[in-house]
């Protein structure tokens, strides 16, 4: 994980699906720290970023009626972390 500015970061890694691995890169924005009612620190974050879905062999879709397609090739990935202080 980079920090790029005061709340936001680069998380890079390597991304596996069907056993295929490419490398991924998602933007995160810390959301900050707080305490839940019972007293446990909790940190927030939410991480975005797009993929596209064939890089890793997923190729199947329907063409539709109205021309076009049903699946996109890119997928975006919004993800909402809370992780607890131990």
């Amino acid at each position: 994980m980079k920090k790029v500015s005061d709340s936001d970061y680069e998380l890079t890694g390597d991304l596996t699906i069907k056993g295929v691995s490419k490398p991924v890169a998602l933007k995160v924005e810390f959301g900050g720290i707080g305490q839940d009612p019972w007293g446990n620190t909790k940190a927030g974050f939410t991480l975005n970023g797009t993929i596209n879905r064939k890089d890793w062999g997923l190729t199947w879709n329907a063409p539709l009626e109205a021309g076009g397609v049903l699946v996109s090739e890119d997928v975006r990935l919004n993800i909402d972390v809370q992780m607890v202080k131990g």
